[in-house]
């Protein structure tokens, strides 16, 4: 019997055995980490509002470049909905930022990362999305998580707040925001192109936010000015990478991916801001997790 020839070609690279969507989900993680790190250490100092005017203006140039190099126009055709999408876009960025400059970057993240939990609520009530008990109970362990990480006082009485009551507020409204958003962009996609979208969203933030710099802005120092274009850049880095995974990998196993950033945010927490979460922190992120990621692969009810 003869045997069979070996084969002399050399074994892919790791890398390239990953599959295409898991390599950009992970990514983007990275990108949008990175941001939050530098949101927070430039928070110190500027406002938040001047942060995010400085995201909105390299992310407005940016789309802007992009669409017009593929010859789309940049107005759309929903124009009044493309404009609620910027104005609750807008409000969930500014509340993110504002919680990254008062909590501890993975807590943030985490909070953060609630959004698919108020999407699926919300596209139950504006998109008639059906929503199963099952779905209903993940909603309930995801906020249990969110007590648990914050433990107010007239919960946990003989303990200390671990948050900051009004930043964990902030961050959950900043997490409903996005949720809102989410849906907005489902009902768009079906008549926009995706770089419109985020145009709308850049431009609106933009005009928002000036106002508020105008009133509180600071000059930013040289190396402040390096870190608010990076924040804008690696945004639009993310985004992109975001949408490719998206495009190329199922929507459970790009969500788990996406945790990646958590993880991310919990390294630069403690590397460059010592914070070092403690046991019911944990917790309370184990479950926000789990609660998250189960609405995340929770198919839609059949029949």
């Amino acid at each position: 019997m003869p045997h069979p020839e070996p084969d002399d070609r050399p074994a892919a690279p790791f890398a390239a055995r990953i599959p295409a969507g898991v390599r950009y989900m992970a990514a983007a993680a990275f990108f949008f980490s990175v941001m939050s790190l530098l949101v927070k250490a430039t928070g110190r100092r500027l406002p938040p509002q001047e942060m995010v005017l400085a995201r909105a203006v390299v992310g407005a140039a940016l789309s802007w470049y992009w669409l017009r190099a593929r010859g789309v126009s940049p107005w759309g055709n929903r124009r009044g909905l493309l404009l609620v999408r910027g104005v609750v876009g807008f409000g969930a960025l500014s509340a993110f930022f504002f919680a990254l400059t008062r909590l501890p970057l993975a807590d943030a993240t985490v909070i953060q990362y609630t959004n698919p939990v108020f999407t699926a609520a919300l596209a139950a009530v504006f998109l008639g999305e059906a929503i199963r008990g099952r779905d209903v109970g993940l909603i309930l362990l995801s906020l249990a998580g969110v007590v648990l990480m914050t433990r107010p006082g007239f919960l946990f009485g003989g303990l200390e707040e671990r948050l900051d009551p009004l930043a964990v507020a902030v961050a959950l409204a900043g997490a409903v925001l996005s949720a809102g958003a989410y849906v907005t962009v489902r009902k768009l996609s079906r008549t926009e192109d995706p770089v419109v979208i985020v145009f709308w969203f850049a431009l609106v933030a933009t005009a928002g936010s000036i106002p508020f710099t105008a009133a509180n802005g600071l000059m930013p120092t040289r190396w402040e000015w390096l870190a608010l274009l990076a924040i804008g850049v690696l945004t639009q880095l993310g985004q992109v990478a975001l949408t490719r995974g998206l495009k190329e990998e199922r929507a459970g196993r790009a969500m788990a991916v996406a945790y990646m950033q958590i993880v991310f945010a919990a390294v630069w927490g403690a590397l460059f801001f010592a914070e070092i979460p403690d046991a019911w922190g944990l917790t309370g992120a184990l479950l926000i997790v789990a609660g998250t990621a189960g609405i995340a692969r929770s198919r839609p009810p059949t029949g």
